[in-house]
């Protein structure tokens, strides 16, 4: 069977504090060691780590720190999803107020009230102008690549404080339920999750 991944184009501290706190309450694991601003492991290295665990769903970070053009975080991130035993069921693309113009499509946006929009959300987590994409360091690759649903939020573990990791990190759990969702995967195993902090760090 296929090793289930969603992708989250966001690699901070911020952001991994809110993806570790979200996979444990979900039953799912997140690969700790994929985070970094820019990213630092290969495509290679987070698919061996991918395989290893045996919870589900996974939650991968990749993120460029504005890198011009495909940077390490693209470059992973096209690895892990090309990979034919990986089944990634979607992303969440994360924006940020980058001056390279990057910027992906959108299935949906959750914006920091929890609200969802068919228009893109800004680093607040503020709806946006743009109808059906979103502006960021680490998206444009999405498009290229086979996901069947992304969601669009604002900067994770942030939004003014709402989608911080002591606060539940409310925004990113409905963000990654919602792709659950889509993909028709129920959380089963709630609350047997985990992090790979010890195992992998």
């Amino acid at each position: 069977m296929k090793k289930r991944v969603i992708m989250i184009t966001d690699g901070d501290l911020y952001a991994l504090k809110a993806v570790e706190h979200v996979a444990k309450e979900i039953g799912g694991r997140c690969i700790s060691q994929s985070w970094g601003n820019p990213s630092k492991m290969s495509g290679e290295e987070l698919v061996s780590m991918i395989l290893s665990t045996p919870y589900d769903p996974v939650l991968v970070m990749f993120d460029d720190c504005g890198y011009r053009g495909e940077g390490p975080g693209e470059r992973a991130m096209r690895e892990v999803c090309n990979h034919p035993d990986v089944e990634v069921l979607g992303a969440i693309a994360v924006a940020s107020k980058t001056h390279l113009a990057e910027w992906t499509k959108v299935d949906v946006s959750i914006d920091r009230f929890g609200e969802l929009s068919a228009y893109g959300v800004d680093k607040s987590g503020l709806p946006d102008m743009e109808f059906g994409r979103l502006d960021g360091d680490t998206v444009y690759i999405l498009d290229e690549l086979d996901i069947p649903f992304i969601v669009g939020v604002g900067d994770i573990g942030k939004m003014a404080g709402i989608d911080h990791a002591e606060r539940g990190a409310p925004i990113t759990r409905q963000a990654i339920e919602l792709i659950l969702e889509r993909s028709g995967q129920h959380e089963s195993e709630k609350g047997k999750g985990n992090t790979d902090q010890k195992e992998n760090r």
